[in-house]
């Protein structure tokens, strides 16, 4: 008979026996860790940190964690097994957050510096060393302000009615990771994000957000001491939020520009950021406009009546094999709803098997697997979402794109050739989190400050799209698959 061995979940601080040498998968599954890649141990999206005891690290590990990851104790949950007591620290949000991973030009200077990238939904931060450029630690979480609205425009009508909250809120949880990441000195913390959360993190008033036109008359560079902001942080560091780019262009898409090399290049291309608030830019080196498009929550599997986020149970990937739809869902397990990847995949495969008219109807719902089905509504809602961003790309661009950059979570997923067939966008390449990235160069090149947050604005021209009086006639025109 196999020994029992004790295991604990760190923040929950729930304890349980397993079979000693057991797969733990199944069990950290039931308190809420998701297997993105069906535990194939091709991502780290159900990843654990061991705290006290030990767990093996496998040639799976070894793969997608880097030395210093393993030696924080970072191992992934669907390779884990209990070879003696362990005790480990879990997060069932960790799967949705993408950081960036990719390596950054530096200009060597001493110390520490720490660059996040505040999002809407999720928080991703890196400590980073400013003599080489390396990551030394990693930190993510879910934005605190969720709990009073999911998308900014909720913000923006909470943040009227009830004052500074969420300022409160964001900058507690950003000084909590900034603490998680490292107990030494940090030289300087550099931010980027959305117009709003620029305004909330900085407590500027949102009133412009709230009414047409949308224009943001602060939102400038802004520079704080961790004092100022009530932060008890050794050396008391810079604080440095970029600079929007105006309305609801936030330095999140500036950071996306500086890390694609759009701000410095001959060629004509574009960068799209798909979420609830789509932001487009289009344009050379010598002269970008950018513009936001309220695409809606389509992309992110929002209104879709089995809509769900990209965690265990839903159908991520849709194929067509031998006249059928095949449907790829997350766990391996029984579907139970759908992700916007899975969407755009279901769409594409249903105008590939004619059931679904270019015009979006179709006869009866889509039935996908088990239960998950898609509706009419539900057509539309993408239908809605895909031909804001269309339409917004036709609007900025002056002559054909030569290469399109696709930035965040959702373009990190979505099939290229899927986006194509319905109608999305004609050529993509997915870049990953390009506002972190962005927002590491700043932090890491010192002299190249001004170019970064004065030279490169000034090249970017903001529309309002809404504004403008083709945009309804060209949105109409694509709304066809």
């Amino acid at each position: 008979m196999s020994e029992r061995v004790p295991v604990r979940l760190e923040p929950l601080g729930v304890s349980f026996e397993v079979d000693q040498g057991s797969a733990l998968e199944s069990s950290l599954f039931y308190f809420g860790i998701e297997f993105p890649c069906g535990g194939a141990g091709e991502c780290k999206g159900c990843r654990v940190r061991v705290l006290e005891g030990e767990v093996s690290i496998t040639p799976a590990m070894r793969s997608v964690f880097t030395p210093i990851e393993l030696e924080q104790g970072w191992r992934l949950g669907c390779q884990a097994r209990a070879d003696g007591p362990v005790t480990l620290e879990i997060s069932q949000f960790e799967t949705s957050i993408l950081a960036d991973e990719s390596e950054i030009e530096c200009e060597p200077a001493e110390g520490l510096g720490i660059a996040i990238d505040i999002g809407t939904t999720t928080l991703a931060a890196q400590l980073l060393d400013l003599r080489t450029g390396k990551v030394q630690a990693v930190e993510t979480a879910l934005n605190p302000q969720a709990e009073h609205g999911a998308d900014v425009m909720t913000r923006v009508q909470y943040a009227l009615a009830n004052g500074p909250r969420l300022t409160e809120l964001i900058r507690g949880e950003v000084l909590r990771m900034c603490k998680a990441l490292t107990k030494r000195p940090v030289r300087e913390i550099m931010l980027c994000g959305n117009s709003v959360m620029h305004h909330l993190f900085c407590g500027i008033g949102v009133e412009p957000f709230a009414a047409v036109p949308f224009d943001v008359t602060d939102g400038g560079t802004k520079v704080f001491r961790a004092t100022e902001l009530g932060w008890d942080l050794e050396g008391d560091p810079e604080v440095c939020f970029l600079p929007c780019l105006g309305g609801f262009v936030g330095s999140d898409i500036l950071a996306g520009i500086l890390a694609t090399g759009m701000a410095h290049s001959e060629r004509y291309q574009a960068l799209v950021d798909l979420g609830t608030n789509g932001e487009i830019v289009v344009g050379d080196g010598r002269s970008m406009v950018c513009a936001s498009t309220a695409a809606g929550p389509a992309f992110e599997a929002g209104r879709i009546r089995m809509g769900m986020r990209a965690s265990t149970g839903a159908i991520s990937h849709v194929t067509v094999e031998d006249g059928r739809m095949r449907c790829h869902v997350i766990g391996d397990t029984a579907a139970r709803g759908i992700c916007g990847s899975g969407l755009v995949d279901a769409v594409a495969a249903g105008l590939e098997l004619g059931l679904i008219q270019a015009s979006g109807r179709m006869a009866a719902e889509l039935v996908l697997e088990g239960e998950v089905r898609l509706s009419q509504r539900d057509i539309r809602e993408l239908q809605l979402a895909k031909a804001a961003i269309a339409a917004g790309l036709q609007m900025l661009s002056k002559r054909p794109v030569e290469r399109c950059f696709l930035a965040g979570a959702f373009g990190n997923y979505v099939s290229i050739a899927s986006a194509q067939r319905i109608g999305l966008l004609n050529q993509a390449e997915p870049r990953g989190n390009t506002a972190l990235a962005g927002t590491k160069l700043v932090l890491l090149n010192r002299s190249r400050r001004a170019e970064f947050l004065t030279d490169v604005p000034a090249r970017v021209r903001h529309a309002n799209l809404a504004a403008d009086v083709q945009f309804q006639d060209i949105f109409a025109d694509c709304l066809v698959f």
